[in-house]
């Protein structure tokens, strides 16, 4: 059964990536037919059939090897060939060509920075590499791929800055009306050329409905070629594995750390288990949620029961229906018992999110994001359940996307960074549209 393939011990050379659907009901891919179609026929999401272990001499040389060389010999099992080593090489080293720094907050806690790179959160990372690995597999191919993705937040702008201009590509992005910040709504809405931003009537969970259920119409499949840049495509999700190699590289210690992630549709934190699978070192990780609590809940106890998302002030992880959970059961072969070991999960209210910025800003002098606040938070009460650990949050977006928020909980400005300014001299563009995947099928058949 490919299911069990995880538990394998795999040499990075010694086998041919597939990916299979997590409802087994169609036929395995590679890595190229994978990313170019983005979610499986039968409406499952493609995993691969085995989890390639890091060998010994990778792991003995960990923190001597360079960023890229780390980042390319992790990618290379997963692409298999489908690309050639040396384009494969560029395209990673052009996906990380920013800092992933590692700072301390306390003594028993530090913040692995994601917001360094184009468009200051972590999806860069995921966007940059899949955008990269589409434009060279369109390259000669007469009909253009048209990327439907959903934004809770920070996904638009970066597949928007990730895409821009590429050629044979053209992006169309669903954002919730009145539910992303001001900087995350000019991100995706001022690049123009390539990128379409539609303003839908609604939450996440009905932008991500409209999407997967675009990918099944024979319509709209007949009309384009239809590729998704969420994290349910494995090109914008496998790469998010190489910022926990990062912390790790950073990390002081021989214990291995508890790992705190902000988690809302659970690709960042389904990728860090995957290296985990692959050997990391990870104590324990912890996937911290806002008022959205259908993960927190199952793992206490709860039949999983996905429910209408809630507006919260972290908003990117605003999901009642996280789409890449069914990734982290398949990891552990649908083991609860096994995923309880390993994960936890805790949900935290946005009053507490406040007072944690205020806390942490006044008595450590670090000012965090909503998002990061939640997984401090969760991180710090976990800590205190186990005195003799330390852990590492994952601080996923830059303060200033989220700046009344932080001027709440602190009552100061958050500066503006200089590569942000240009954004507020631009005209924002989109398109209004229901919450249905009627009024999505109409425009795109019509336009």
């Amino acid at each position: 059964m490919r299911a069990s393939g995880w538990n394998l011990a795999h040499c990075f050379r010694s086998f041919t990536m597939q990916y299979y659907s997590t409802l087994k009901k169609a036929e395995p891919v590679n890595f190229k037919q994978a990313t170019i179609t983005g979610q499986a026929p039968d409406k499952g999401l493609y995993f691969p059939e085995k989890v390639p272990m890091f060998d010994s001499k990778l792991l003995s040389d960990w923190k001597n090897i360079g960023k890229n060389e780390l980042a390319f010999r992790i990618m290379k099992p997963y692409v298999n060939g489908e690309i050639p080593e040396e384009m494969l090489q560029d395209i990673v080293a052009e996906t990380i060509d920013f800092d992933f720094p590692l700072v301390p907050i306390t003594d028993r806690i530090w913040s692995l920075e994601l917001f360094h790179g184009p468009t200051l959160a972590f999806k860069d990372v995921g966007a940059r590499f899949m955008s990269r690995c589409l434009g060279y597999f369109n390259k000669g191919n007469q009909k253009k791929v048209t990327v439907l993705v959903a934004t809770s937040g920070d996904t638009g702008g970066a597949v928007a800055n990730g895409f821009e201009n590429v050629e044979g590509i053209e992006v169309i992005i669903l954002y919730p009306e009145g539910k992303v910040s001001p900087v995350q709504e000019l991100q995706l809405t001022t690049c123009g050329n390539n990128i379409t931003a539609l303003k839908v009537n609604g939450n996440f969970d009905d932008c991500q409905a409209m999407v997967k259920q675009a990918f099944m119409d024979k319509d709209l499949n007949e009309h384009y070629q239809l590729t998704s840049a969420n994290s349910i495509n494995v090109a914008r999700w496998l790469p998010q594995q190489l910022y926990y190699c990062f912390a790790l590289q950073q990390w002081g210690f021989d214990e291995a750390p508890v790992i705190s992630v902000p988690s809302g549709n659970f690709g960042n934190i389904c990728a860090g288990m995957l290296a985990w699978k692959s050997g990391l070192k990870v104590d324990h990780f912890i996937a911290a949620c806002n008022a959205n609590d259908v993960v927190p809940r199952f793992l206490l106890g709860d039949d999983y029961e996905p429910r209408k998302a809630v507006a919260t002030l972290s908003n990117a992880m605003d999901v009642g229906d996280p789409s890449n959970f069914v990734r982290i059961m398949e990891l552990f072969v649908q083991d609860k018992n096994a995923l309880q070991q390993m994960i936890s999960s805790q949900s935290v209210c946005d009053e507490t999110t406040l007072a944690t910025i205020k806390q942490v800003f006044q008595r450590n002098g670090y000012l965090l994001d909503p998002h990061g606040a939640v997984g401090y938070k969760a991180l710090e009460d976990y800590l205190q359940m186990h005195p003799g650990k330390k852990g590492i949050l994952l601080e996923t977006a830059h303060p200033v996307k989220f700046p009344d928020v932080v001027k709440q909980a602190t009552g100061q400005e958050v500066p503006i960074p200089e590569n942000v300014k240009p954004l507020f001299e631009k005209t924002p563009k989109s398109i209004g549209m229901d919450a249905s995947f009627e009024a999505l099928q109409k425009w795109l058949l019509n336009r």
